[in-house]
């Protein structure tokens, strides 16, 4: 046996001490244990009050979806959540707009703890809540929770991307709805989670614009699976699953270009008819479809009303970026309170001017 394994001995050949040996943890990683999601959640608690409000805006956005409910849904916020005071400042903000636009716009607050990168970079607030690489993921999973408890107080239904599976229960009692990225619908992985999740969830079209991997997400996630997966006390546990009859399409453009005009939009919505799919789109007005211009989202934006008003019931809901201040800023040196350190965002004035014209569009009819 030599220094890279360890031993141990089969109960049945106790007597003869039989000898196994089994792999020592690797020398290029470390482990450090992390509160379990029953932890957190008694830690910080959802009250009884704020679990009501969670399901009124999960039933709230199911009913826009389904198109039982007429009005846009639009989930907004900054690309990412890395500083709280910013992060309520806009949460105040927007939960003081949306009374005068509810009865056209449902708006909800996109609060992302965690980021997908292409190579490396800032993963997000769970990861690096300090911002500075020290990677206090106990502290970032604390924080992340706490903060949208605060929006959830303000009023406002919540809407984050699940990127990593094991990170979904610890939040996954507070969202009202949820996204699964372009680099992510493939996984089988996502695909089960979803199918346990008991909220609505958008699957993004893959980053070359195409929506097969979306849609058969999307199939895949409305079956009772039976999966791997960890318990609210974070032991590894079979997962079972009813299946999910709540998710949905949702464009976000392609390497060839955006796919939100009207000629897409028409392919796209025959093509989910055709799978038996509800034909309920969303169309995120960043990304591919904006050129990564957040700018460029408003008249993304105009181009969905449009086609609307022009009868297209099927452009159910809208994504936007947007933050205190347009644009965005390396993550270096002293940073400017309320500019996102990810994607580039639209800034809050030119954010509550769209969406007041938005709900007065839509009013003319």
């Amino acid at each position: 046996m030599n220094a890279s394994t360890s031993t141990l001995i089969r109960p049945e050949h106790a007597a003869t001490a039989e000898v196994l040996d089994l792999p020592l943890p690797s020398a290029r990683r470390r482990e450090q244990p992390l509160p379990s999601p029953a932890e957190l959640r008694q830690r910080l608690p959802l009250s009884a009050a704020m679990a009501h409000r969670v399901r009124e805006g999960r039933e709230a956005i199911r009913a826009v979806l389904d198109g039982r409910d007429p009005r846009l849904l639009v989930v907004i916020g900054p690309c990412s959540l890395h500083d709280p005071v910013s992060a309520l400042e806009y949460a105040d903000r927007l939960a003081e707009l949306a009374p005068q636009v509810s009865d056209q716009l449902l708006l909800v607050m996109r609060a992302y703890v965690e980021k997908p990168r292409t190579t490396i970079g800032w993963k997000g607030l769970v990861y690096d809540p300090q911002l500075d690489g020290t990677g206090d993921m106990a502290g970032g999973l604390e924080l992340s929770r706490r903060l949208m408890l605060g929006m959830l107080e303000r009023g406002l239904p919540i809407a984050t991307e699940l990127l990593q599976p094991l990170v979904a229960g610890y939040f996954d009692d507070l969202l009202g709805w949820a996204a699964i990225g372009a680099r992510t619908s493939e996984s089988q992985v996502h695909r089960e989670m979803v199918s346990g999740l008991d909220l609505p969830v958008g699957f993004k079209n893959g980053t070359d614009g195409s929506i097969g991997i979306a849609t058969d997400a999307m199939r895949s996630a409305a079956h009772p699976h039976q999966h791997f997966g960890i318990d609210a006390q974070g032991r590894p546990s079979l997962v079972q699953t009813q299946g999910n009859p709540d998710t949905h399409l949702v464009l976000r453009g392609g390497h060839a270009g955006p796919n939100f005009d009207a000629a897409n939009v028409q392919q796209i919505r025959q093509g989910l008819e055709k799978l038996g799919l509800e034909p309920n789109i969303m169309v995120d007005c960043s990304h591919a479809n904006s050129g990564k211009d957040p700018l460029r989202q408003p008249a993304v934006l105009d181009s969905v009303l449009d086609q609307r008003l022009a009868g297209d019931a099927s452009l159910r809901g809208v994504m936007l970026e947007s933050h205190l201040f347009d644009g965005c800023q390396p993550l270096s040196g002293e940073l400017r309170y309320g500019v996102s350190i990810t994607d580039g965002c639209l800034g809050w004035s030119g954010t509550e001017v769209l969406l007041l014209n938005a709900a007065q569009r839509l009013r003319r009819g």
